[in-house]
């Protein structure tokens, strides 16, 4: 599978590109379309009317006024929430959800999840390698573009990879590889 991936480096902003299959649709583990889907879902059917309720209440007590400053944060909310709602559907529109029998075990790819020892500490813990737009460091999803999963992507158990990060260098050593 990783060879259907491209790994290329963009040339003018020098980060590397997400990885795509050859249909140019960004990978997605099934979580995190489900927590993408949620987060549409819950724009479009909560904090859109309620940004609606909130420009009529202002309207109907005449508050519609060029120095309304409250009208003014309403109206930048609601135009976040709908850049976010348009971002969001353009993701769903090229996106493939990641079957998990596709999530390779002998090496680390998208969905990968990775038992990793820090050499230093001695300490072992587990991350799993999902896109950028699902990455979460605090629940261990790690980007593909992240310093540590662009070490880890392509490795198998037993490597060890090196990254810079703003502490320093870091060694790991890949322990297990699971989906």
């Amino acid at each position: 599978m990783v060879d259907r991936f491209r790994s290329s480096k963009c040339l003018v902003m020098n980060e590397p590109e997400i990885p795509v299959d050859n249909s140019g649709g960004l990978l997605l583990t099934p979580e995190g379309y489900k927590s993408l889907q949620s987060e549409l879902e819950h724009l479009t059917m909560v904090k859109r009317p309620e940004i609606a309720d909130r420009i009529r209440e202002s309207l109907q007590h005449g508050e519609f006024s060029e120095d309304n400053s409250e009208l003014d944060e309403v109206k930048f909310e609601q135009a976040m929430v709908e850049s976010r709602m348009a971002e969001l559907k353009g993701i769903f529109g090229s996106a493939q959800v990641l079957d998990p029998n596709q999530i390779p075990t002998s090496h680390v790819g998208i969905g990968s999840l990775v038992t990793i020892s820090d050499m230093e500490l001695d300490d072992q813990f587990d991350v799993r390698v999902v896109a950028s737009i699902e990455a979460d460091p605090n629940r261990d999803l790690i980007s593909n573009e992240s310093p540590m999963g662009l070490a880890l992507f392509g490795h198998g158990v037993a490597d060890t990879i090196e990254f810079d990060t703003p502490d320093g260098k870091k060694r790991y050593k890949v322990v297990s590889i699971r989906k």
